[in-house]
């Protein structure tokens, strides 16, 4: 950890949580001093706390990308799930940072939402209060605080997650977690400043232009402030509520699991690899499409084409809607021969004497390895598609959670691994 040359003048900063500290102090004094001595209105206020909004999304996504730990899904989600069981990374150079694939795959879908939730933020507070603009003189210094807020959370972000190591403790989910609770209280805030200019200002039936941003006084407005540096002091002390949640009979919602330590690597080759099983080019088609029998949401994806076909099969523009039928088919069949893939598909299972493990073609990586009695129950089963094929299911049971090697021709060979007789179908 480094201590000397330019970093040491930032050691006294980054201890405890003086870094997150100093930017909630800049995100409060900031518009405390807007309000008190430049005079800002509640459209000036309510605009500043819209672009804190976008400030703490944009930092949340950029620490979700640099988190340490990969994300986990819930076992079964289409694509995500096996990409992200690669275990696979791109390191930073000169750092010991590296970016995940799995927080690639969370990430999208997060700056997603958090996109959608300040612009509707946005259209809710500041295009009601801010609805004939601000002055000029307010815009000009509502511009500067927010190079301010931008520049506070920017440092607070570098010293506590970059310079403390900060981002070894979190997947991409935990990282962006906190900006959600960031996020109500600024704009619990603003829908505050709005009702209370709506309420002292108009009635029910009055346009939006008839509002006015100077209804609302010094203390109201000094009030919504306190309001939401309690919210931030909560955050900031997280920890501490934390521990009281855990301790106490109560469920505030403020106790969580953190995420799991990056797993020890995958110990590959095998001290006697005899034989290499892979499914067959037959199993591998027939899989993917019995995958979309077992995910029956899947067709929903095709579901949009489909009515714009039929509207055009109304029409009789047949050959417009015979193409968006094939693609209302495609796109669920597209989908779960890409899951199908991943998961069986561009795996091989490299049976030894000692181990069985599953080996990742894609990547070239070790996905998971089983050693004799490391199972609790050991089964082959016959599935209605193992029957037409004349195949196979071998499931391992390890206790946690369970490992499915399907339409193999051959099991044998991956149940001789093992110790305990597995358990076979009747028949």
């Amino acid at each position: 950890m480094p201590s000397t040359g330019r970093l040491a003048v930032v050691s006294p900063l980054a201890r405890g949580r003086r870094p997150r500290a100093l930017a909630v102090a800049t995100a409060t004094l900031i518009p405390l001093v807007g309000v008190v001595a430049l005079g800002w209105n509640a459209a000036a206020l309510v605009t500043l706390y819209w672009f804190e909004l976008g400030i703490a999304s944009f930092w949340a996504v950029v620490r979700g990308l640099f988190a340490g730990r990969p994300s986990e899904f819930e076992a079964g989600t289409l694509i995500a799930d096996p990409l992200a069981a690669r275990r696979i990374s791109l390191s930073i150079p000169r750092t010991d940072a590296q970016i995940w694939l799995s927080s690639v795959l969370v990430l999208p879908v997060a700056a997603a939402v958090l996109a959608a939730v300040w612009a509707v933020v946005g259209t809710l507070t500041v295009g009601v209060v801010v609805d004939g603009g601000l002055a000029p003189d307010a815009l000009d210094t509502v511009a500067l605080a927010t190079i301010g807020l931008f520049a506070a959370e920017a440092a607070a972000t570098v010293v506590e997650y970059g310079y403390r190591g900060g981002y070894r403790e979190h997947s991409a989910q935990t990282a962006i977690r906190g900006v959600f609770a960031h996020g109500m209280a600024i704009f619990f805030g603003a829908i505050v400043i709005v009702t209370l200019v709506g309420a002292a200002t108009v009635g029910t039936e009055a346009p939006l232009s008839a509002i006015d941003p100077d209804a609302v006084g010094l203390p109201v407005l000094c009030g919504v402030i306190a309001l939401k540096l309690a919210v931030d002091l909560a955050g900031l002390y997280g920890d501490r509520l934390a521990a009281f949640d855990e301790s106490s009979s109560l469920d505030l919602g403020f106790s969580y699991d953190p995420p799991e330590p990056e797993p020890e690597p995958v110990r590959d080759p095998l001290a006697e690899r005899s034989r290499t099983i892979r499914l067959s080019p037959r199993g591998r088609v027939a899989g993917a499409v019995f995958t979309v029998g077992r995910h029956s949401g899947l067709w929903l994806l095709g579901g949009f084409p489909a009515c714009v076909g039929l509207l055009f099969a109304i029409g009789r523009e047949w050959a417009t809607a015979a193409a968006l039928g094939g693609v209302a088919v495609a796109v669920p069949v597209t989908v779960a021969a890409i899951d199908h893939e991943l998961r069986y598909g561009l795996v091989e299972y490299r049976v030894g004497d000692d181990a069985l493990v599953a080996y990742d073609r894609l990547f070239g990586t070790a996905l998971w390895r089983i050693e004799p009695w490391d199972e609790t129950d050991l089964r082959l089963v016959r599935t209605w598609l193992d029957r037409r094929l004349g195949t196979g299911t071998v499931v391992i049971d390890l206790g946690d959670r369970e490992r499915q090697i399907p339409l193999l021709a051959d099991p044998d060979p991956v149940l001789d691994v093992f110790d305990r007789r597995a358990m076979r179908p009747a028949n």
